[in-house]
Formats: structure tokens, sequence, C-alpha cells
């Protein structure tokens, strides 16, 4: 919107030719989504407390965390709404790319939002069968579109960056189109499972994205990209506002789910920025990076296959104290704090290795 409005009158007035530069308009998109959230995050709370919007702690999870019960929930959509402003506010609304991510956001942030509600009214929450249907509906739709109507991309639209590996890039076909699916359903579940601690979720995927943010704006500038050798998305380089927006909603979130926490995402707010996060790797042809940078959300995701796989396979067995992983570390003693900072450790470790590989390759 400021983009629009402001960047003609540079002409005119050449000191708003600033709102022609994307590093300008990225550091006040995520100033303006950080003090949004520091603004409304008590009033929403409030809010909650209000109407009784409390979490429910699963009975089968660490008996201390009964503490957390009634804790306000679905503070997600306090996320979602100032990275929303923040993005129409400050981005190009003429790129395609904005509203793709604009709608993953909205349309993974429904289901999860449906989800909480659910859970609220029956303690349930919805099937995981209609919640991986309406996931894989919204991903595939983001995936036709890049592969099949996305005219930018018709040289690459189906070819695979590989990590590491400088001239491996395989096309693969039609089987692209679910390899989409994969990653950005995949990487929204997982930021679900991650969220089982105050801030644990919120920290990996601050670090993820700001990892991100740079591969971005790298991706968009071709004379960076043509010196890094990776691929060049045209007008791509605009996303760099989206993502200092999900930044700064984050860290205005952190502030109140910080230990310990005045609230929580909620589903509304795991499954939106995974749908997110997952959708920026692929528009920008690194979904493979994702699995390394997002590294805390794929060991928490595996830590639950292996361990329900594992559980059936040998008749009521385990190989974790408690699956998500985080839960184990809690059970073999760790106290919450430490277990939620080692992760944001190893979350640092994994994005700086990301980063790595676009010069080791």
């Amino acid at each position: 919107m400021f983009y629009h409005f402001f960047y003609p009158l540079s002409s005119d007035y050449p000191i708003f030719n600033v709102f022609r530069y994307i590093t300008f308009r990225a550091a006040y998109s995520g100033v303006t989504a950080l003090v949004l959230s520091l603004i409304l995050g008590t009033y929403m709370i409030r809010l909650l407390q209000k109407y009784q919007i409390g979490e429910k702690i699963r009975k089968h999870g660490p008996q201390h965390h009964n503490v957390k019960s009634g804790t306000p929930t679905m503070g997600g959509v306090l996320i979602l709404f100032t990275f929303l402003l923040s993005t129409l506010l400050w981005a190009n609304l003429s790129n395609s790319y904005i509203w793709i991510i604009i709608f993953s956001a909205v349309g993974f942030g429904a289901v999860g939002l449906y989800d909480d509600i659910v859970k609220l009214k029956s303690g349930d929450g919805l099937s995981v069968k209609a919640k991986l249907l309406c996931q894989t509906l919204l991903a595939l739709a983001i995936g036709i579109y890049l592969v099949y109507f996305d005219p930018s991309r018709t040289e690459y639209a189906t070819t695979l960056s590989v990590p590491f590996f400088k001239q491996l890039q395989p096309d693969l076909g039609i089987g692209y189109l679910f390899f989409i699916v994969f990653i950005i359903v995949g990487t929204s579940n997982a930021v679900n499972l991650t969220d089982g601690l105050d801030g644990l979720a919120i920290g990996p995927i601050i670090i993820a994205t700001l990892t991100y943010t740079g591969i971005v704006y790298l991706s968009g500038h071709f004379k960076f990209a043509e010196y890094l050798d990776i691929q060049h998305i045209r007008e791509a380089g605009e996303m760099t506002i989206v993502c200092t927006a999900v930044i700064g909603a984050s860290l205005g979130f952190l502030w109140y789910n910080s230990y310990p926490a005045q609230v929580f995402m909620g589903d509304v707010g795991s499954l939106s920025l995974g749908g997110i996060l997952g959708t920026i790797a692929v528009i920008v042809k690194h979904e493979l990076l994702l699995i390394l940078v997002g590294g805390i959300f794929v060991i928490e995701a595996l830590s639950v296959i292996i361990q329900v796989g594992y559980f059936k396979y040998s008749g009521g067995k385990r190989v974790f104290k408690m699956a998500p992983l985080h839960h184990h570390f809690e059970q073999s003693g760790w106290a919450e704090p430490k277990v939620i900072v080692r992760f944001w450790i190893i979350a640092v470790v994994l994005a700086m290795i990301g980063l790595s590989t676009l010069k080791l390759r």
C-alpha cells in the first residue's frame, strides 16, 4: 500500500524514492509487525481470558504441564493479523508471490483456527484425515500455480536444486508437484508438533525465516544469484518484505510466549507459520535446504513417526520416554527452559550450515 501510494510521488519528491528499495521496506515491515504485536498482545490476551479460550493439556503429556491448563491459546491470530497487515502496508501488491504466501498463510491459518475451535468445544479437534486433506488441497493449489500458471518459471518449474551440488538439478516432471505438497504440508505439521513448550516453536521459526530472508533476497537479485550460481527467481526479492513481517510478528509474539508463557499460538499459529515457511522455500527453489535449516522441526516430526511406528511394531515398546523429542528430554530431567534454549542453539547451528551451502557446492 505504501509502495503504491508513495513511490509514484518520487518523481516530484525525491525523498519518496526510498520506497523503491526492498531493503528499506523490509526493515520497516519487520518493525511494523513487531510494534503491532507488542501493542496488541496484551489486549488480545485479556480478550482470550475474558472468553475463557484456554489451552487444554492432553492427558498423555508430562504431568507437570497441568499447571499450563487454562493458559490463553489461539495467540497465532495475533501473529497472522500483524503479519498480514504489515505485508499489505509495505509490499508491492502487484507481485504474485506476495499473494501466494498470503493465500498459504490464510488457508493454513483457517484450518488451524477451525481445529482450535473444535478442540475448545469437544477436546479432540479435527481428525487427522480431515486436517491432512485440507492442507493437501491448499498445497496442491499453490503447486499447480507455480508449476503450470507462473510464466516466469517455465524454464525451471519442475527442477529440483540439491544442496552442496552445483550441477545436480534433476527434473522431476509432474512428480515435482507432489514434492511441493510434501514440503508445504510436512513443514506445517512439523512446526505444529514442535509447538509443545513455551517459545520452543517460535524460536526456530524466527531463525529459519531469517535464514530464508537472506536466501530470498539473493535469489531475487540477478547479480548475487549469478555470482553464487543459484537459481535466479525473478520478482522473488519482494518476498523479503514477507519474511521480515513474519520475523517481526514472531518476535512480538515471543515477548508473550517466552517461559512462562502468557499465551500459546495454537494450531492457527503453528500451521500457518509452517505453511508460510514451506511456501517460501518452494518459491525460491530451496526446498531441500529447508530440511537442514528447519532441522529442529524435522527431528521433532521424525521422533513422533519413529515412536508411533516402533510402538505398533514392537507391541507396546518405546524408543523415547515420550514423543515429540522435547518431551523425552523433559522426562530425562531437563528443565523446560534448558530444553528450549538448547533447541534454539541447534536451530542456529543448522541455519548457519544451511547458509554455507550457498557457497560450498
